[in-house]
C-alpha cells in the first residue's frame, strides 16, 4: 500500500489542472457576496447570487452529466469550463451590471462546469492502476480539502486588500487555464477495449437512478458539513466565544479533512464499505453533537478536526462504492450526480439550520442536523443493504451451479452474480477475483458484463 502508484508527472498534471477547476468553485460564494456587499441591500443581494450560483451546479452537474461522453471528454469538458470562467470574467468585469443579470451569469458559472468534477475524477482513476484507486481518490480529497481551506482567505484578502471583482477576475482566469491544462491529460477515458459498456438493455438514467443509496449517504456526508460551516459562527456567539474563531476552526476541521484522506490512502480497511460508510458517518455526527453540547472552546476545535477527518473519509468510501455499482462508461455521470446530491444535502441542512435559528439556539439547529444527517444515513444503508440481498443467490429462485432449471418454471441457468461488495478487497487492493486469475487459477462463476472493463493490466 502506499502512495508510489499515483507519483506521476500525469497526475501531477491532472493536480495542476484540478485546482484550477476547482478553486472558483471554492471561492465562487463568498466572492459573490463580497462583489456587491457595498450596494444597498448588499448582503441580501450576495446571498441570493451565491444560491443562484449553487442552484446552478446542482441543477447543471446530473444533466451534462449524464451527456458527457467517454470519446469526447476533452471537447465537453472544455466547453464547460470556458463558459464558465466567461460567466466568472462578465461578473468581475461588470460589478455593477443589474441584480437579475448578475443572478443569471452566477447561475451560469455554476452549471456550465458542473460536469468538470466527475469528469476530472473519471481521468484521474484512469491515469492509475485499478488496485491505486483508492490511492487516487485519496489524493483528490487532500487537494480539495486544501482548496477549501485556502479559498476563504484568498477571497477576503483580494477583495478587500485590493479591489472587490478581483476575486472573480482570479476565478476566470484559473479556470481558463484549467481548460489549457486538459491537453496535458488524456483526450478521453475507457478506450482501447476498456471502459464505455454498460449493462445490455439497461438505460444510463436506470443505471444511475439505481444507485440512489450511494447519493443519499453522499448527501448526508456534506450535510454534516454544511451543518458545521453555516451554524458554527452563531455556536460560537451562543457560547461567548468570539465569532472571530469560526475561521480558524473551519480551516482545522479541512485539515482534518486532509489527514482523514491522506490515512485512509495508506493501507486497506477491514469490513464493507457500507459498514465503514455507517461507521464513520455515526462518529462524524457525534463530533458534531460534541461541538453543539460542549462550551470549551478546545474542545469544539478537536471536535471539528476529528469530525472533518472522519467526514473525508465516508466521502471516500462512497466513491468506492458508487464505482462498485455503476459500469465504468456511467462513472462521470455518476459522480455528477453524486456531486449535486451533495450540494443537495448542504443546502437541506444549511436552511433547516437557519430556520431553526429563527425560533431556536444554534446549539439546538445543529441537533437537528445531526438528527436529519442520520436518518439520511439510514436510509442509504438500508437502500445498500437491500440492493445487495436482490443480487445475492436466494434472494430470488436462482439455480445453482451445476443445476438445470425447470422448463415449467421459466427461470434461466446462469448463477447469480455476487452482491457488489462481497468478493473485493475495497480498501485497494487487487480484487480477489483478479488475484485468481493473476495466480492463473480459473474465475469461479462468470463475471457480470459491466465489469470486465475493471480488470487489471496484467
Amino acid at each position: 500500500m502506499g502512495y508510489r502508484d499515483v507519483a506521476s508527472k500525469q497526475v501531477l498534471a491532472w493536480c495542476c489542472t484540478s485546482v484550477g477547476a476547482r478553486m472558483p468553485v471554492a471561492m465562487a460564494p463568498l466572492a459573490l457576496v463580497f462583489l456587491v456587499r457595498e450596494r444597498p441591500g448588499g448582503y441580501s443581494l450576495g446571498a441570493i447570487l451565491a444560491a443562484a450560483y449553487v442552484i446552478g451546479e446542482i441543477a447543471g452537474a446530473p444533466v451534462l452529466g449524464m451527456r458527457l461522453r467517454p470519446e469526447r471528454a476533452r471537447a465537453h469538458l472544455a466547453a464547460g469550463l470556458t463558459t464558465g470562467a466567461a460567466a466568472f470574467a462578465s461578473l468581475g468585469v461588470f460589478p455593477d451590471a443589474p441584480a437579475a443579470l448578475q443572478a443569471g451569469c452566477a447561475c451560469l458559472a455554476g452549471a456550465a462546469p458542473a460536469a468538470a468534477t466527475g469528469g476530472l475524477r473519471t481521468l484521474l482513476t484512469e491515469l492509475v492502476p485499478e488496485h491505486a484507486t483508492a490511492q487516487a481518490l485519496s489524493v483528490e480529497s487532500m487537494l480539495t480539502a486544501s482548496v477549501w481551506a485556502a479559498s476563504p482567505a484568498a477571497v477576503a484578502g483580494l477583495a478587500l486588500g485590493v479591489a472587490a471583482p478581483v476575486p472573480l477576475l482570479l476565478a476566470a482566469a484559473l479556470m481558463g487555464a484549467s481548460v489549457a491544462g486538459l491537453w496535458l491529460l488524456p483526450a478521453a477515458w475507457g478506450t482501447g477495449g476498456a471502459g464505455g459498456t454498460e449493462q445490455p438493455g439497461t438505460s444510463a438514467l436506470r443505471l444511475l437512478t439505481r444507485a440512489w443509496p450511494v447519493y443519499v449517504t453522499g448527501a448526508a456526508s456534506m450535510a454534516l458539513l454544511g451543518l458545521a460551516e453555516l451554524v458554527l459562527p452563531a455556536l460560537l456567539e451562543q457560547r461567548g466565544v468570539g465569532v472571530g474563531w469560526s475561521g480558524p476552526l473551519l480551516t482545522g476541521m479541512a485539515v482534518g479533512g486532509g489527514l482523514g484522506a491522506l490515512a485512509y490512502g495508506l493501507r486497506s480497511w477491514p469490513g464493507r464499505l457500507r459498514t465503514r460508510s455507517v461507521v464513520l458517518m455515526t462518529g462524524t455526527s457525534v463530533c458534531v453533537t460534541f461541538a453543539a453540547l460542549t462550551s470549551q472552546p478546545a474542545v469544539i476545535a478537536a471536535a471539528l478536526v476529528v469530525g472533518g477527518t472522519l467526514q473525508s473519509c465516508a466521502m471516500l468510501t462512497r466513491n468506492l462504492s458508487l464505482r462498485e455499482a455503476l459500469p465504468s462508461g456511467a462513472l462521470a455521470a455518476g459522480y455528477s450526480v453524486m456531486y449535486a446530491a451533495g450540494g443537495a444535502g448542504y443546502a437541506a441542512t444549511g436552511s433547516l439550520a437557519g430556520a431553526l435559528l429563527k425560533v431556536a439556539a444554534p446549539s439546538t439547529a445543529m441537533l437537528a442536523g445531526v438528527c436529519l444527517t442520520l436518518v439520511l444515513t439510514v436510509t442509504g444503508w438500508w437502500g445498500e443493504v437491500r440492493g445487495s440481498a436482490r443480487r445475492t443467490p436466494g434472494a430470488d429462485t436462482v439455480v445453482s451451479r451445476g443445476s438445470t432449471a425447470s422448463p415449467a418454471s421459466g427461470k434461466g441457468v446462469r448463477p447469480e452474480e455476487p452482491p457488489a461488495d462481497e468478493g473485493r478487497d475495497t480498501g485497494g487492493t487487487l480484487p480477489v477475483l483478479d488475484r485468481r486469475e493473476a495466480a492463473g487459477r480459473p474465475d469461479p462463476q462468470p463475471r457480470a458484463p459491466w465489469r470486465t472493463d475493471r480488470d487489471p493490466e496484467g
